[in-house]
């Protein structure tokens, strides 16, 4: 258990320590939040908690002993400073989302090259596996695995939207993620420490990040958090199923946005307050209210994707699916029935 611990705890104390480094260094320079239709702080929060994360990440992996310096991981570590550096530029002045895009996709194809591969898929259906190791199955699997990657990056990054949300549902992931890795069925002890880093790491940033948060993730951090999880769970004996049951909320919310965009005539990454969030918000709920609630739920849904198999896994889906469209309808409705009011008032 200690090869566990040791590494969450380091990457923990790490990232405090870099934080109280980074925080003032921000401030001198100026490192602010952006102001955009996305973001609801009205004080000067600085976006240095994706730049300390990474770096804390990346230092602790190199020194952990137990871990072999594959290519997949040197594919991992090399994503997230490619999507630190790319970060980094928009957290400083916005970039256009094409390019963002563009990065994404390529740090995507990067470890699937070095190997971060899904080489079978369970039929949600029989329970039966759908070998992609061969053939035109390579082809398959690196769709599949750029799809996957891009779409959690992009639906943490749309998570950030309130204090200490997306950091928060990061923790319970890479942990659920730990736990599965240690399943004498999966027994992946390197992902589990990989996990543990991880979660060290964007715990240690949750303490700053945590509603009144004293710094951001900015656009670096919200994509390395996305990122991270992404690989991690095609590491993990490809169970992206569990991954996908956990972060339910965010790729749910994230889809639900997407259509709503489309059936608007919007771009589909023009940012807006459609997210659940931030209705939640609309409804004067707390931002504190709304982060424990989302921990509640995740937690809830981690320990149903860790004790059930693939059959039950698309089951619970379906039913977090429909409770998010009706919650979303109700919300909707309350919310509408509060500006009608309001304007007649």
């Amino acid at each position: 258990m200690a090869k566990y611990l040791f590494p969450f705890l380091t990457a923990f104390l790490l990232t405090v320590l870099l934080m109280f480094v980074f925080m003032p260094l921000a401030k001198l320079i100026g490192w602010k939040e952006r102001k955009s239709a996305r973001h609801i702080h009205k004080k000067d929060i600085y976006r240095i908690g994706g730049v300390a994360m990474i770096l804390v990440f990346n230092l602790v992996i190199l020194l952990n002993k137990d871990l072999v310096l594959t290519p997949e991981l040197w594919g991992m570590m090399v994503g997230t400073i490619v999507l630190m550096v790319v970060g980094v530029r928009d957290d400083i002045k916005e970039i256009y989302w094409k390019i963002q895009f563009f990065f994404q996709v390529v740090v995507s194809v990067l470890v699937f090259v070095l190997g971060v591969r899904i080489y079978y898929v369970t039929n949600p259906l029989s329970g039966g596996v759908i070998n992609m190791e061969y053939g035109i199955g390579v082809l398959f699997s690196a769709a599949l695995v750029v799809v996957w990657i891009v779409t959690v990056i992009n639906a943490t990054n749309w998570l950030d939207g309130i204090d200490g949300l997306s950091s928060g549902i990061a923790v319970i992931t890479a942990i659920t993620i730990a736990v599965l890795s240690l399943r004498k069925e999966v027994s992946q002890p390197a992902v589990a420490i990989i996990a543990a880093i991880f979660s060290g790491t964007v715990l240690g940033f949750l303490v700053f990040n945590f509603n009144p948060a004293r710094a951001m993730a900015g656009t670096s951090g919200a994509m390395f958090l996305g990122f991270a999880i992404a690989v991690l769970a095609v590491f993990s004996g490809t169970k992206i199923a569990t991954a996908i049951l956990v972060m339910a909320i965010p790729i749910i919310d994230f889809f639900w946005v997407i259509g709503q965009r489309i059936r608007s005539g919007q771009p589909i990454f023009r940012p807006d307050r459609n997210h659940l969030h931030y209705r939640l918000l609309e409804l004067g709920w707390p931002q504190k209210k709304i982060a424990l609630v989302y921990y509640l739920i995740t937690s809830a849904i981690a320990v149903i994707a860790l004790n059930t198999r693939v059959i039950g896994k698309s089951l619970t889906l379906a039913i977090a699916f429909l409770v998010m469209f009706v919650a979303s309808w109700a919300i909707n409705k309350r919310i509408s029935t509060i500006r009608i009011n309001e304007n007649n008032s």
